[in-house]
């Protein structure tokens, strides 16, 4: 079984818990399309900041 070596200082233990209270992601909505997506991603429709960047299915 695991044993620490070593108290965890209250700073260490903080930094460890840093990541728990994260709000949701970031959501933007595509000018186009009115798609909503997150930040610095594509749109599922191929849309980057308002422009065709992927040909998807649909596309023929």
């Amino acid at each position: 079984m695991a044993v620490q070596q070593n108290k965890k200082s209250p700073s260490k233990r903080g930094m460890h818990r840093a990541h728990d209270f994260l709000s949701k992601p970031p959501l933007a909505t595509e000018p186009v399309t009115g798609e909503v997506h997150l930040r610095h991603h594509i749109t599922p429709n191929g849309f980057y900041r308002g422009k065709k960047v992927v040909k998807t299915k649909n596309d023929q």
